[in-house]
């Protein structure tokens, strides 16, 4: 280290210093996305300290930094996961036809703005919204016709719900019960990430110890009955969107999963019966090498959590798996065939960082429902990375690269910081209550707005390369909107053919359940075999557990 600090010294004394004399860097200091400060140069100087077996390791194995399995994608390459969700049911089947004949390998559903919170389609509330920004689900009969054709039985599926996902998975259940697919064939994922949304996605319905008891609730179901499916998404992906930095988006997607993993707990389930089927949602953002890093330091603090927090034995449980989808904050309405370089760009950060699972946004997302075109695109260029790029021939292919380590490790430290931080102010629930992390992420928001407002940070083709006039040369995708009409008339019928006296019987059975805090899914999955609606049930949920309040933190 000695010689190296002195060729060091040297190179600065004799080659930088006279070369920046006359021409000097571009900025003063270099700062990532997240505001880490970046160095000129890397050298083992930086990770002088480092300790191979401990920080870094072997994939497959603890502490899982270069990688959660022994030989990632030269055994098999990460699910091309596409989400989709318009219109009807037999709208959203048909776009999951077409992006499976494209080759896409897993399916996600995205869900219309009442289905998320749980409305009725016929809801005063959601008129203007059925089937806008994402597929209408109502009942059961809504999503046999959105999986017709398809093999569930070997296909995984996951959907983008978070309160109402018990519902949602007991629709699942109940249709693959009539298909006669086992339950422990199924795979697939709930995002069901619900403190999440008490500080990001704000997709909220019941108060968090609802949220906890409907959590460990699907937790125990499924981990009984459907081993193959993932009960929850820990999410970071919203926490990024709504303008908090990655060191904020691992911290308190991991803190939402120990409460997850604790109420688990507390309710007397061992932790390696559930946590090896516990899995993660991030962001893949635009800063490159921070994002790379990122995921590495969240694997290597996970596999730490489990095995010295949480007493976990097998290797499944300290494995942190996770979905990755690229960054739709990122996108741009201006020049939107630049949105095809970002994704890309955002798409390798992710497949570099080791991702289980990817989707790839269409070009135009920040104008409309992707188009057909532009997720054809969006695929391809998954594929194009899998295929022809040869990144995926080689495990981590920039671990010991110096800078790659020390921001590794910079992610980490900050991340460790924030996790103290939130249990010595009394863990995640009372942090919601206090609105630290609104606070926390709002502070992200506006530094990295000012930013883009005053040219620090340039966004190619808003700030600087701009257009004037500019024309719109893209066909954008637009929902029919006769869908909100249409929806309503099929609820309506479905209401006159049903036993509606059996139905009524089996909402008390659900309200009486909720009351006594026994095991829902059950009753939940008796009440969509009756094609009692998510609206309903939501319904009595309502008056059983109330509704949350945002207590405005600003």
């Amino acid at each position: 280290m000695n010689e190296i600090k002195k060729g060091f010294m040297e190179w600065e004394q004799h080659t930088l210093e006279p070369f920046m004399e006359k021409k000097p860097e571009r900025k003063e200091e270099f700062y990532s996305l997240s505001g880490i400060p970046i160095k000129r140069l890397y050298t083992p100087l930086d990770v002088k300290d480092f300790d191979y077996n401990q920080d870094l390791g072997f994939p497959g194995e603890f502490p899982y930094t270069r990688g959660v399995y022994p030989t990632m994608y030269r055994g098999r390459v990460w699910t091309h996961r596409q989400i989709a969700g318009f219109g009807t049911a037999k709208d959203t089947n048909e776009r999951f036809r077409f992006l499976s004949e494209q080759g896409q390998t897993g399916l996600s559903v995205d869900f219309d703005h009442p289905t998320l919170i749980g409305l009725a389609s016929d809801d005063a509330l959601s008129i203007g919204e059925v089937g806008m920004v994402g597929v209408a689900i109502d009942s059961l009969e809504d999503m046999e016709e959105l999986f017709e054709g398809i093999d569930i039985g070997q296909v995984s599926t996951s959907m983008t719900i978070n309160f109402p996902a018990p519902i949602l998975f007991a629709m699942y259940l109940a249709m693959a019960k009539k298909r006669g697919v086992d339950w422990r064939k199924l795979a697939g994922t709930l995002q069901f990430d619900l403190l999440k949304e008490f500080i990001a996605q704000k997709t909220y319905v019941f108060p968090p110890e609802a949220a906890l008891q409907l959590s460990q609730d699907v937790i125990q179901f499924a981990s009984e009955n459907v081993p193959r499916w993932n009960p929850i998404n820990v999410c970071g992906y919203h926490i990024r969107d709504a303008g908090g930095n990655a060191i904020q988006e691992i911290a308190f997607a991991l803190s939402a999963a120990t409460t997850y993993v604790e109420t688990a707990l507390e309710a007397g389930l061992k932790v390696d019966d559930f946590a090896p089927r516990l899995s993660f949602f991030f962001i893949s953002q635009i800063d490159f090498f921070e994002e790379l890093a990122k995921f590495r330091a969240a694997r290597r603090i996970w596999a730490k959590l489990m095995r010295e927090k949480y007493s976990a034995k097998k290797p499944e449980s300290l494995r942190l798996r996770f979905h990755c989808q690229t960054a739709g904050s990122s996108l741009t309405a201006k020049q939107p065939m630049n949105n095809i370089i970002r994704t890309t760009l955002e798409a390798l950060a992710a497949v570099l960082g080791g991702a289980q699972s990817l989707h790839t946004n269409g070009m135009d997302e920040a104008l409309a429902v992707p188009s057909e075109e532009a997720m054809q695109l969006a695929l391809r260029t998954q594929q194009i990375i899998a295929e022809e790029s040869g990144v995926v021939n080689t495990i981590d292919p920039l671990g010991g690269s110096y800078f790659i380590e020390t921001l590794t490790n910079q992610i980490e430290e900050k991340v460790w910081g924030y996790l103290e931080e939130i249990n010595r102010r009394g863990g995640y629930v009372q942090c919601v209550q206090q609105g630290y992390f609104e606070q926390e992420i709002a502070k992200s928001a506006y530094t990295l707005e000012r930013e883009k407002t005053s040219g620090e940070r340039t966004v190619v083709g808003v700030n600087k390369y701009k257009i004037e006039n500019e024309i719109l040369t893209i066909n954008l995708m637009k929902v029919d909107p006769e869908v909100e009409k249409r929806q309503i008339e099929r609820l309506n019928r479905l209401k006159e053919k049903r036993d509606n006296k059996k139905v009524e019987l089996l909402l008390a059975r659900i309200r009486q359940a909720a009351e006594s805090k026994a095991p829902l899914m059950p009753h939940l999955i008796e009440a969509v075999e009756a094609y009692t609606t998510e609206g309903e049930i939501i319904g009595v949920l309502k008056e059983v557990f109330g509704e949350y309040q945002d207590p405005g933190v600003f």
